[in-house]
């Protein structure tokens, strides 16, 4: 067989990604950690007390060292406001320089690293005042931020603001599964509101800090499509819930104008105009939309994975690997590079997680050789880590963790992502050894 090579850009940034309580374990002061202790909240009573153990074990050097070894050259880590400020306006200098350390560990083995400044939890003392839904929470997560970018910035010129904003929201503040458990949806579009201009605060805060960084936000994009595509009230479904979960939030940062369903249809906030230097995209699968005279508390519209859809092992991620090309396309309208923040496949079946990864590659290349300005690829995980209210049924891992022992073995999903880091391309030799039933898709002729 001839072989067939698909090559990305020279600079192109292959890694991984992590956020800190999923795993760096030990954590007291968040509301996370109190909520989790909780009965009936995680499935299967899980825990992140230990997680992977990056904290009190500091097996993020082992980890480190493994993604460095596998090619990747950059690796996106969150820091925790709830070990940095356990308590309103009281630092601990000691966390900041353990982060300091990891993140200097990710430029000693030449990963550039990628931080985020928040990813779903926050301090407990916040979450007693009220939370997101406080306005002052814009003015202490500034103020957090400048302390962290004064601590970091020696080693860090690409921040991620927040991380997911919509998926935060809805699922703390519409669907009611996270802390603090609120099914009200002024009060999640409130929430998002004052994310929104928290992120913008933050964005001005560390280019005031330094100039020449690199500021942006990780967008959660689920595709939604009509359940059927030749009645329009399926249609106008879809595009509606498009627009108000996917859309309005990255066009509030690139124009300044924000609309919701309720409330405020189209309120004008300049300050969050223009404050993205690059978008950050997190993709893993789609639903379709069908419009119903009953759904009223969901705007007539509900959400589902159509019958014959492949799914995972747990029904909550269908594999729709050209979705992540759709998202690259539409992310390309803000005309800002383009950053894959998360993209995963997590799987009981082994051969399935490897087949994932192949075709979303495929679809990232072809995104990238059609001159879309992708930048980087993070892989959602580097190693199993603990996935909110579903615990460790679902893991995400290109290394298997072993809860018990912290043992780290390699799935064939990194063996081939190593690969590909390596030699920045994807081959058909790749696809024979790893899932050659996809060569004829992969590579026809």
């Amino acid at each position: 067989m001839i072989r067939a090579i698909h090559t990305f850009p020279k600079n192109f940034k292959w890694g991984s990604a992590t956020a800190a309580h999923q795993v760096e374990g030990g954590a007291a002061d968040s509301d996370w950690a109190a909520w989790e202790k909780l009965p009936n909240k995680i499935k299967e009573n899980g825990s992140a007390a230990v997680a992977c153990d990056w904290w009190a074990g500091q097996r993020w050097r082992e980890d480190f060292d493994r993604a460095a070894n596998d090619g990747q050259t950059t690796h996106r880590l969150g820091v925790d406001w709830s070990r940095i400020e356990p308590r309103l306006a009281i630092w601990d200098e000691g966390a900041l320089d353990h982060y300091r350390e990891m993140i200097k560990g990710l430029r000693d083995r030449g990963l550039e690293p990628m931080v985020t400044l928040h990813h779903f939890t926050n301090p407990l003392w916040l979450a007693e005042r009220g939370g997101w839904e406080n306005p002052d929470a814009v003015i202490y997560f500034e103020r957090f931020v400048r302390k962290v970018v004064n601590a970091l910035k020696d080693y860090v010129d690409l921040w991620c603001t927040i991380n997911e904003i919509n998926i935060f929201a809805y699922q703390s503040y519409m669907d009611g599964v996270w802390p603090p458990e609120k099914k009200d949806a002024a009060t999640c579009f409130k929430v998002i509101r004052q994310m929104l201009l928290a992120h913008a605060a933050a964005y001005r805060a560390i280019h005031e800090i330094q100039p020449t960084a690199r500021v942006g936000i990780a967008h959660h994009i689920q595709l939604i499509d009509p359940h059927r595509a030749d009645f329009a009230p399926d249609n106008w479904v879809a595009n509606f819930q498009m627009r108000v979960f996917n859309e309005s939030i990255p066009h509030a940062l690139h124009t300044g104008h924000l609309y919701f369903p309720v409330g405020k249809w189209n309120e004008h906030l300049p300050e969050l105009a223009n404050t993205m230097d690059y978008i950050g995209v997190n993709y893993y699968s789609r639903r379709v939309a069908a419009f119903d005279l009953s759904a009223a508390s969901t705007l007539f519209g509900r959400t589902f994975h159509e019958p014959e859809a492949e799914m995972d092992h747990i029904k909550l991620n269908e594999l729709y690997p050209a979705g992540l090309q759709r998202v690259i396309k539409w992310a390309d309208r803000f005309k800002k590079p383009i950053y894959v923040t998360e993209n995963g496949w997590g799987d009981a079946d082994e051969s399935r997680r490897t087949r994932a990864m192949l075709l979303h590659l495929r679809n990232l290349w072809s995104a990238v050789n059609n001159n879309f300005p992708v930048q980087a690829y993070y892989y959602w995980s580097l190693v199993d880590n603990f996935e909110w209210e579903r615990g460790w049924i679902q893991r995400f891992g290109l290394y298997e963790l072993d809860l018990a022992t912290q043992e780290r073995t390699p799935r064939s999903v990194a063996k081939l992502y190593a690969e590909v880091c390596k030699t920045n391309t994807l081959t058909s030799e790749m696809v024979e050894h790893y899932a050659p039933q996809l060569l004829p898709t992969m590579f026809p002729g």
